[in-house]
């Protein structure tokens, strides 16, 4: 384009921009006209209320009339052919929009970070067959099978999946103690099959059927935050299985018939208002999450934990999510979480924590089993020696952060005072992420708590009887012998 070109092109430029603002100028008195004959005419309700001659135009006519007497003399840089009504109107609606453009434009000028796109991954794990044709997908750390003295099964929580496990738990720790830690995705997340009438009830037998297809007979179950009503549901199903249970920040129905009013009270006003709007949807109106869902942690870009489910932190926990290693583990763990991108197990999984689980943790309680009124458990009584139990015979440890405001303390003095028998281990300054979350010392804290002093993996050697070996040999030799003389 020569020099001339350019010039008519500036030319027809300017003259469209001219055109366009008379347009928006004629544009602007078609509304005030419509805007006068519909709602500022004489028999309108706005102009019997606030007109002159109503109360309130007759309270504020004189200091309005004061003002503008004092700013008239604005009225002497507008074109002498304009209405200063209707200049000054137009006047004020483009400032309005130009200020608007600089604030977004300076919004958008600040140093932020660009915003990463959530990237799905190639299929990658191990997964079995459950006997109604679904599959579960999984993950195996620690020690093997044949030397493991403890097994571990680790439900994950919302939002997350079978990466997470023990976060940033060493291998050689998990060695040093000889532990064989499993985690899976629960239905729907991750690359597990969906289930089409999940509960609580079938959370407990698909744990039970992940240990049987590996060979486990009992395993210590682990529940942290929201995963922990997958271990309680454990504890209540399949009670035979688990030798024992490990809790963090263990959430628990918040609308817990069992609860008293200050109980519920002191754990509810910890949450803010957005999240106590969104257990209200799951417990009412479940169907309605996805909407939410869609717009955070399933928009197919990364963000922050606490602003996608609306939590409030503590500074510890705040520092930790500031932290490089932590924010790839957790980008990293969304990912595989979401990599269906369907928001139904999300919804169902909400739902869940705020519904009937179908048991109470009172059923979990240690305590003698009652005897029916009847001759029959009379006389098994007489001549049973044992007393019979019902509850968890199992031990089970809580760990809870006081400065936890994801899931108060006050949710765990409400457990301790239904399961008495538990362990409560309170972690001053703790909040709910920085206990568990890469922490060296506190998994080792936590493993010699349940485990008692580290004995490494189990070491198979095969004992032979040196006799019954050297009877072998010499009935060996004799058949040799035998042989080359037949030969």
């Amino acid at each position: 384009m020569n020099r001339g070109e350019w010039v008519r092109f500036k030319e027809c430029v300017r003259e469209f921009m001219i055109g366009v603002a008379e347009m928006t100028v004629e544009f602007g008195k078609g509304c005030r006209d419509i805007v006068k004959q519909s709602l500022v005419n004489e028999d309108s309700y706005i102009v019997r209320k606030l007109g002159r001659d109503s109360y309130i135009g007759k309270r504020v006519r004189k200091p309005c009339a004061k003002l503008f007497a004092k700013l008239s003399f604005f009225n002497e840089y507008l074109p002498e052919d304009k209405d200063p009504l209707h200049a000054w109107s137009v006047i004020f609606f483009v400032s309005l929009l130009a200020f608007s453009a600089l604030y977004v434009n300076s919004e958008d000028d600040t140093s932020s970070p660009p915003v990463k796109q959530v990237f799905v991954h190639p299929p990658s794990a191990s997964r079995i067959v459950l006997p109604d044709g679904r599959y579960m997908s999984y993950k195996e750390q620690g020690v093997s099978a044949d030397k493991a003295r403890f097994s571990i099964i680790a439900p994950h929580t919302f939002l997350s999946s079978r990466l997470a496990g023990i976060p940033g738990v060493k291998h050689s720790l998990l060695e040093e103690f000889g532990i064989r830690l499993l985690t899976y995705d629960l239905p729907g997340f991750g690359e597990s099959d969906p289930h089409p009438n999940r509960n609580l009830e079938s959370s407990a037998t698909d744990m039970s059927f992940l240990a049987d297809a590996l060979g486990v007979d009992k395993f210590w179950v682990v529940g942290y935050s929201s995963g922990s009503m997958h271990a309680w549901a454990a504890l209540r199903y399949i009670p035979d299985r688990v030798a024992g249970a490990a809790m963090f920040a263990p959430m628990v129905n918040p609308y817990d018939p069992i609860m008293r009013n200050e109980e519920r009270r002191r754990t509810w006003n910890k949450w803010t208002r957005k999240r106590k709007f969104m257990y209200f949807l799951a417990r009412r109106f479940p169907r309605l999450l996805a909407f939410f869902y869609r717009q955070s942690f399933l928009s197919g870009k990364h963000g922050q934990i606490d602003r996608w489910l609306y939590l409030s932190l503590g500074k510890r926990d705040k520092a930790l999510m500031e932290d490089p290693i932590y924010e790839e583990f957790w980008q990293r763990d969304v990912e595989e979480s979401i990599r269906q991108g369907n928001t139904k197990p999300f919804v169902e999984e909400a739902a869940l924590q705020v519904s009937n689980w179908g048991f109470s943790l009172s059923d979990l309680k240690l305590q003698k089993r009652k005897q029916k009124s009847n001759v029959l458990s009379w006389l098994k009584a007489i001549f049973t020696e044992n007393e019979e139990y019902t509850g968890f015979l199992g031990p089970i440890h809580i760990w809870q952060g006081m400065d936890d405001k994801v899931v108060p303390p006050s949710m765990t003095d409400f457990v301790h005072s239904v399961l008495p028998g538990a362990a409560v281990h309170k972690l001053p300054y703790e909040g709910h992420f920085t206990y568990i979350y890469f922490c060296d010392e506190c998994h080792r804290q936590i493993f010699t708590t349940l485990f008692g002093t580290p004995q490494g993996p189990l070491n198979i050697s095969l004992e032979v009887d040196e006799t019954t070996l050297e009877a072998n040999i010499e009935q060996q030799e004799v058949a040799n012998d035998d042989d080359y003389a037949a030969n």
